[in-house]
């Protein structure tokens, strides 16, 4: 949260010295607004840009592997599509984090359970996923990615302490409510855009042009169109000898408190 802080500071201080300048020499009233529409662009870039990690510290690719490794997540499951996607990592052998709604495991345990069962990692991706997130307060915020731990923990034993964000966005609320829960907030630096995109060629071809060291793809374990995108992603990373780890290798965190 210092990047916001820091960056409230100087807007605060701009807009003071233009204040005054204003009064004692010659200028356009107008200048006063730039400080304040600075920091509007600013902060909204911020909330919905994971990948600066404005509010909260974020984790969205290991910017130090020297090696061809990449990490592979998927939200928004569990979902009966997953069962597809499970075949086809098993069929080649990988291992995926998948960042879970607490509200599609209480629909679809079994395939939950199927989840930890072949060796994947499963993350917190709040309960609800509601469009309405990036307005909640802190208190719901934080009931949400509780109300999921307390799910997942039932279910597997295990107190995840990753949490993906609904649609990656962050604000002071959600940052504040990361601190209380302990947990790290994980991103991606990979987004195939796999739920907007139509064309599983245009998507394929984006995660190609995107791939790098200690990556970390975006996909959705919630449609057929990503299973067939998942297929060819998997022989592009094959052909060009890369490994696919799963996150908390990758990133060198506990994805499971001890």
């Amino acid at each position: 949260m210092l990047k916001h802080k820091n960056i409230t500071a100087f807007c605060i201080s701009v807009f003071f010295v233009l204040v005054v300048l204003y009064f004692y020499f010659e200028v356009k009233w107008w200048f006063i607004l730039l400080p304040i529409l600075l920091w509007l662009i600013v902060t909204v870039w911020g909330s919905s840009e994971i990948r600066l990690g404005y509010f909260t510290k974020t984790y969205c690719n290991n910017p130090n592997e020297k090696q061809r490794k990449i990490g592979l997540s998927f939200d928004d499951g569990p979902h009966p599509i997953t069962e597809k996607v499970l075949d086809v990592l098993q069929k080649n052998n990988v291992k995926a984090t998948f960042f879970c709604i607490g509200s599609q495991i209480e629909k679809h345990p079994d395939i939950f359970k199927r989840i930890l069962t072949e060796g994947h990692i499963v993350g917190n991706h709040s309960y609800s996923h509601s469009n309405y997130f990036g307005i909640f307060s802190t208190k719901k915020v934080k009931e949400e990615i509780d109300h999921t731990n307390t799910i997942i923990l039932q279910l597997s034993g295990k107190k995840a302490l990753f949490f993906r964000p609904p649609f990656g966005v962050t604000n002071p609320r959600i940052a504040k409510a990361i601190e209380q829960t302990k947990h790290f907030a994980i991103g991606w630096n990979i987004r195939s855009l796999d739920t907007v995109i139509k064309e599983e060629s245009k998507i394929i071809k984006r995660v190609k042009s995107k791939v790098a060291l200690g990556g970390i793809i975006l996909l959705h374990d919630t449609s057929l169109k990503t299973v067939t995108v998942l297929e060819q992603i998997l022989l592009f990373l094959k052909s060009e000898n890369y490994t696919i780890v799963p996150i908390d290798k990758l990133l060198n965190l506990q994805a499971y408190e001890n």
